[in-house]
């Protein structure tokens, strides 16, 4: 790679300069349903067969395309973003967690390592489940049982599931130094 860096510690690939499959993959990403170059995709379009692969589960993460709340999938993703330290995705999501609603207070806990809880049941367990995973605890019988009970494994699997998304998003931001807010080339 060659250039000054333009995201973080990467330097971005400019359209001219890209191969035809690097091309074909930024296009796909601008001209279909995405219609962006999001965070990560700024990096991953360097290589196009991850793009193709990464995308179809990112967008599965968008509104209405999954079975938890906004409000769930934001403590979800705080929980991990914070997990990673990763400055880039936590500080969008901490705008987007008060965005939908959640409690300033619990958004900044979970953003400072400190417990926090929700009234709403769900909220909870999303909470309790996200936080045993990304500390590397085992989920207890009783933790389980209660969240399959207010979740079901649809809920659950969508949940696991973005959590291993923003894991990859996460370390990606993370091995590059990508600050919060950093816009990267204007494209």
């Amino acid at each position: 790679m060659t250039g000054q860096p333009t995201f973080g510690r990467y330097a971005e690939i400019p359209e001219d300069k890209m191969t035809p499959a690097q091309r074909e993959g930024y296009r796909y990403l601008l001209d279909g349903p995405r219609g962006r170059l999001p965070g990560p995709y700024k990096v991953w379009v360097h290589n196009p067969k991850l793009v193709h692969a990464a995308d179809p589960l990112g967008r599965h993460f968008t509104p209405g395309h999954y079975s938890l709340s906004e409000k769930e999938r934001e403590i979800a993703v705080l929980v991990i973003t914070t997990h990673w330290n990763s400055d880039y995705p936590n500080a969008a999501h901490e705008k987007r967690g008060k965005e939908v609603g959640l409690p300033t207070a619990a958004v900044e806990a979970i953003i400072g390592g400190l417990p926090t809880s929700f009234d709403d049941a769900r909220e909870q367990a999303v909470y309790e489940v996200s936080m045993a995973l990304a500390n590397n605890r085992i989920v207890s019988q009783g933790l389980h049982d209660r969240a399959v009970a207010l979740l079901g494994h649809e809920s659950l699997s969508d949940l696991v599931a973005l959590m291993g998304y923003y894991t990859a998003v996460c370390m990606t931001m993370n091995f590059y130094a990508v600050p919060a807010g950093s816009s990267g080339m204007a494209r």
